[in-house]
C-alpha cells in the first residue's frame, strides 16, 4: 500500500544525515567499517570505508552525494546503515510519535522495530530479492526509488536472496516511492529496491518484527543489553553471564565413546544461566527489561542517556509530552523508575511518584522548590533531586529559559 503524503512526517533529512554520520563515526576512529553500516560500489562489497562514509564536513545528503560522484567518477554506490535511530535523539523521539499510533492499536513490537537507512544510486540493493521476518513501512526522503516484490519465492534453487534477477521481473509488481511517501509490505513478500532513475535516492525502512525465531530474539533482548556504541563496533554486552575462558572439549575413555562429564566450559555455562535464573534476580531483571520496553516506544536500542547536571531550586521543569515515565517496586529499598528506555532506582515510592508525575503534566513548568515539596522534608527532597536530574539526562523533562 502505498500513501502518496503523510502528517507530520517521521523523517526529516538534517536529522536523518546527522543519524547517519553518528552511526558511521566509528569508522573514521579505527578506519574499520562499523558492523551496522554497509557500502557498496558497482555490487562490490568494501571492507573498509576508505573516505566514503558520510562525515560532519559534508553537512547534508547534497554535499555527500557530490563527494561521492568525484570520488567514484560515477560508479553507482550504496550506503546502508543499520540501527541508526539510536545515534539521533530527535529523530528517534520523531519516529516514535509517529508510529505511537500504530502501537496504541497493535502493541509494541516485542523485541523492537528497526531502523534502517538505504541511500545511494544503486542499481539494486545489495543483497538482491529476498524475505526477511519484518513488516515494513519505507519513507521516501529524496530522489525516487523503486520497490518490486513477488507474493512468493520466484526461483527454484536453493538460496535465500538473489542478485541475478533478471528473469523473474515479469512476475513482479512494482511501486516507485518519492520525497513524502511511504509504502507498506508485509513480512512474506519477496522483495528488492531498485534505482527509478540515475539521481541519488534516500530512504528509511523501518521493519516490524513477524516471523521467525521468536524464542531466541526474546531471549537473547532478557540476556543482554545492546547498546548503540556495540551496534558501532564498539560497548560491550554488560549483563551476558560471565564464564572462564576453559576448553570445549573432554577426552573420553575411548575413541567413540564420550567423557562422562561435560567439559568446563559447558559446566560453567549453565552454572551462570541457574545463577542468572535465580528467582529474586531474574524477576528484577524481567522488570526492568519490561520497564524499558514499554519506554522505549518500540525502538531499541534508544539513545544514550545524556550526562545529569545539576538542578537548583529555581530551575523550571516540565515533562515531555511523547515521554511516559514508568515505575514498578524495587524490592523492600524502593522503586525501579524508568523512562526512554532507560530506568534509575530511587528511595521514592509510588505514592510520591504519582505525585510528581501530575506535577509535571500541567500546561505550566515548575519550579524544582515546588516539585521538592510534594515529598517530606530531609533526605527524601535530595533523593527527588536527584531523581529529576537522572530524568532530565532521559530526556523525560526538560529545563524551560
Amino acid at each position: 500500500m502505498l500513501f502518496r503524503s503523510v502528517t507530520p512526517a517521521p523523517f526529516e533529512a538534517s536529522e536523518v544525515f546527522r543519524a547517519a554520520v553518528a552511526g558511521s563515526r566509528g569508522a573514521h576512529e579505527d578506519g574499520r567499517m562499523p558492523p551496522n553500516v554497509q557500502f557498496t560500489v558497482e555490487h562490490v562489497q568494501r571492507d573498509a570505508p576508505d573516505g566514503a562514509l558520510p562525515t560532519d564536513e559534508d553537512g547534508s545528503f547534497d554535499a555527500y552525494d557530490a563527494r561521492l560522484a568525484a570520488r567514484l567518477d560515477g560508479r553507482r554506490h550504496a550506503l546502508v546503515v543499520n540501527g541508526f535511530h539510536a545515534f539521533d535523539p530527535a529523530l528517534w523521539s520523531r519516529e516514535r510519535a509517529f508510529f505511537d499510533p500504530l502501537w496504541r492499536a497493535v502493541g509494541l513490537p516485542l523485541t523492537g522495530a528497526i531502523t534502517t537507512l538505504f541511500h545511494g544510486t544503486y542499481e539494486h540493493s545489495p543483497v538482491g530479492v529476498h524475505k526477511d521476518r519484518f513488516a515494513t513501512f519505507m519513507f521516501g526522503l529524496r530522489g525516487r526509488k523503486r520497490m518490486r516484490f513477488w507474493p512468493r519465492r520466484p526461483w527454484d534453487e536453493a538460496v535465500s536472496t538473489k542478485t541475478d534477477y533478471a528473469r523473474h521481473t515479469a512476475a513482479s509488481v512494482y511501486a516507485d516511492v518519492g520525497p513524502g511517501e511511504l509504502l507498506y509490505w508485509p513480512a512474506d513478500y519477496y522483495h528488492v529496491g531498485e534505482s527509478a532513475d540515475a539521481a541519488p535516492a534516500t530512504s528509511v525502512n523501518v521493519g516490524v518484527p513477524r516471523d521467525e525465531h521468536h524464542a531466541g530474539y526474546e531471549l537473547e533482548d532478557l540476556l543482554a543489553d545492546l547498546d548503540p556504541a556495540r551496534l558501532a563496533g564498539h560497548g560491550d554486552l554488560d549483563t551476558l553471564p560471565a564464564t572462564p575462558d576453559t576448553a570445549l572439549t573432554a577426552r573420553g575413555p575411548g575413541r567413540e565413546l564420550l567423557a562422562p562429564a561435560l567439559p568446563k566450559a559447558l559446566t560453567t555455562a549453565v552454572h551462570a544461566l541457574y545463577e542468572f535464573a535465580e528467582p529474586v534476580a531474574m524477576g528484577r531483571r524481567v522488570t526492568v527489561v519490561s520497564l524499558r520496553r514499554w519506554t522505549a516506544g518500540g525502538f531499541e536500542p534508544v539513545p544514550p542517556a545524556a550526562p545529569p547536571r545539576a538542578l537548583m531550586d529555581t530551575d523550571r521543569l516540565r515533562g515531555d509530552r511523547h515521554t511516559r515515565i514508568r515505575w514498578a517496586p524495587d524490592g523492600p529499598a524502593g522503586t525501579v523508575c524508568a523512562a526512554n528506555g532507560h530506568e534509575t532506582h530511587t528511595s521514592l515510592g509510588h505514592h510520591e511518584l504519582r505525585r510528581l508525575t501530575d506535577a509535571l503534566s500541567g500546561r505550566d513548568p515548575v519550579p524544582v522548590g515546588d516539585l521538592l515539596t510534594t515529598v517530606a522534608p530531609g533526605a527524601r527532597r535530595e533523593d527527588l533531586r536527584t531523581l529529576l536530574e537522572v530524568l532530565e539526562s532521559f530526556r523525560a523533562v526538560h529545563r524551560e529559559p
